[in-house]
């Protein structure tokens, strides 16, 4: 979500942090903003919308100073305005902060009593008054920062700058991830690495609860209770933090091409000469059930894992929406494994759940795409699904990663569990390890998407239908759909048809059918036969075999390769994903930062 950066510079910062804010534009925003320390004097600039229009402002409003803060807002509390756009100040102090701070209106009363008014709608400019307010009681930047860090309940990562400081930036952490960036004479705070890849590729976390006093000769970290802490420098791939579309007009574009090299890469990783490489300590067996648990897209891929882990290993599985899960408080017996899956691995309410199974499982293992993240940190097993990095809010390529992560997890488990045998286990390997060509077949279906995707924009509603692994990817075919193209879209499986979502059917509904022919193929041709009856328009997704079983009266079909059936969802993700892209193209909506989204979601 938001995006922070702060600079203690040996130059002017200004242009660093506005182009440091560029990196982070994938995570969302709708306004944006910066704060410097001149010669002892702070000041800011802010403006809503994207970050050119903050460029145009500083081109007529200079701000000079050699220490800085910036930031990417996506509006939690208050609209998008400049006067609620970050930084926000207060006498001396300037801050930005990603994550909600909950007890904002009972300290507001506690200021109001102070004689300290907000101008804004924030929780945000609360932290910068009580810091102020502290400062007026004779207390120093560093001592009222950690007041008022005692007085906040939330989330949140935060970063100040001060009046008559130009070498102090002050950090802190609690839910949502912050950085700090080691220079030589300069250093430098972001909310993840892309931010401060220009900078250096010595890296420091800090942990949950921390606070940090950053001056140009080094960094100060203190734990939640005040003690002196130590945490590791680590040192970044800078070439894994680059972020370009090369030669593509969007990220997303780019992202759904590069699936089929970043899953051979995952193959090479997990399944070297047929055999699994996963850490001993990942054992499945004698486990009575599995939690998987996310949010969003990372959801409907735990949604397709349940039917491997029950069908390939013959265990039980429960998912969960993160959200619901967390205050759900279920009972978890204590000899199963709870998974998490989250592309950022910072994904706020996933998090929370994670802490919710410390100690109540035997095993709480995760599959992150960061895995520096703090989902990865404080899992027992972390496993990268190495999309690299995604930069479309619509997920893609971790979309898939994450399936064949997940899909090696389900084959371990129906080898520790012994119930797949040499044969199944090795010819299921052998599936897996076709998907990259497949993937490229699939991928030269891409102009005929796009004419048919000229079509489903013109439609205001639009179904689609999958049966079993299917069915799952009926759902996220259509979060894809509504997610860039703002259609109304829905998933269904196609058995639940006749029982109420039939009645939306007419000839305005294009009805999405996505079925390669398997052993339940026959049932879905009945659904779709009950569709066209009442004049629907019918677009079937198959294989040859499929297209040639179902006859004719569809509107539409669009050819796919033959894949081995359990492993369907992640060749079929590909179409549905050229198919919500090409919409939003004909649509002309934002396909990398559509309205109102964030890629990496770290409040509730």
């Amino acid at each position: 979500m938001c995006g922070i950066i702060g600079i203690l510079g040996k130059h002017e910062v200004a242009p660093l942090l506005v182009e440091s804010l560029k990196r982070l534009e994938y995570r969302g925003y709708d306004s944006a903003g910066i704060a410097t320390v001149n010669h002892g004097h702070l000041e800011r600039r802010r403006a809503v919308g994207k970050l050119a229009n903050l460029s145009d402002l500083l081109v007529h409003e200079p701000l000079p100073g050699k220490s800085g803060i910036g930031h990417t807002r996506w509006a939690t509390h208050g609209a998008a305005t400049v006067t609620n756009a970050h930084p926000h100040m207060s006498g001396p102090v300037a801050v930005v902060h990603n994550g909600i701070i909950e007890n904002y209106r009972a300290l507001r009363e506690e200021l109001a009593a102070a004689g300290l008014t907000p101008e804004t709608q924030t929780d945000t400019e609360t932290v910068a008054l009580l810091t102020r307010m502290f400062m007026d009681r004779g207390e120093d930047a560093r001592t009222a920062t950690v007041s008022t860090l005692k007085k906040l309940e939330g989330a949140f990562a935060l970063l100040w700058i001060f009046e008559g400081e130009d070498d102090l930036m002050i950090a802190a952490r609690k839910g949502s991830p912050l950085a700090i960036g080691h220079g030589e004479g300069e250093m430098f705070v972001g909310s993840d690495a892309i931010a401060l890849a220009p900078f250096t590729d010595r890296i420091t976390y800090l942990d949950e609860g921390d606070y940090a006093f950053v001056t140009r000769a080094g960094v100060e970290i203190f734990d939640q209770a005040g003690r002196r802490a130590n945490r590791a420098e680590a040192r970044i791939d800078l070439g894994a933090t680059r972020v370009e579309k090369g030669g593509f007009k969007h990220f997303m574009a780019k992202e759904i091409a590069e699936q089929p090299v970043v899953l051979a890469d995952a193959l090479t990783h997990y399944l070297p000469e047929g055999t699994i490489n996963l850490p001993e300590t990942l054992d499945f067996r004698g486990l009575d059930r599995l939690t998987l648990v996310a949010c969003g897209t990372a959801f409907y891929a735990c949604s397709v894992a349940k039917y491997w882990f029950e069908s390939l290993a013959g265990l039980p599985c429960e998912i969960d929406v993160a959200s619901e899960f967390r205050y759900r408080e279920p009972p978890l017996p204590h000899n199963s494994f709870a998974i998490f899956v989250s592309q950022s691995g910072e994904t706020a309410d996933t998090l929370a759940a994670l802490r919710y199974c410390t100690d109540k499982v035997a095993k709480i293992v995760s599959v992150v795409n960061v895995a520096t993240s703090s989902i990865a940190r404080e899992s027992d097993v972390a496993l990268p699904i190495l999309a690299g990095i995604e930069v479309g809010v619509a997920s893609t390529k971790a979309f898939t990663c994450q399936l064949l992560t997940l899909a090696v997890m389900a084959l371990k488990a129906g080898r520790d569990r012994g119930h797949l045998s040499d044969e199944d286990f090795a010819a299921h390997v052998a599936a897996l390890k076709t998907l990259p060509g497949l993937m490229n077949a699939a991928l030269s279906g891409a102009p005929r998407i796009a004419k048919l995707a000229e079509q489903i924009a013109e439609a205001q509603d639009i179904l689609f239908l999958g049966r079993g692994v299917m069915y799952p990817l009926a759902l996220e075919g259509a979060l894809k759909l509504k997610e860039i193209s703002y259609i109304h879209a829905e998933g269904y499986a196609s058995g639940e048809l006749k029982h109420g979502p039939i009645a939306l059917i007419d000839r305005t509904v294009p009805v999405i059918v996505l079925a390669p022919h398997d052993r339940l193929f026959d049932k879905t041709v009945s659904n779709m036969q009950e569709v066209m009856a009442r004049h629907g328009k019918v677009l079937l997704i198959s294989d040859a075999r499929g297209i040639a079983a179902a006859g004719e009266g569809a509107w539409e079909s669009l050819t796919m390769p033959e894949v081995a059936e359990p492993f369907a969802p992640i060749l079929y993700a590909l179409p549905a994903q050229l198919l919500a892209y090409h919409t939003a193209i004909a649509k002309g909506t934002d396909v990398d930062q559509p309205r109102n989204l964030a890629k990496s979601v770290t409040v509730e």
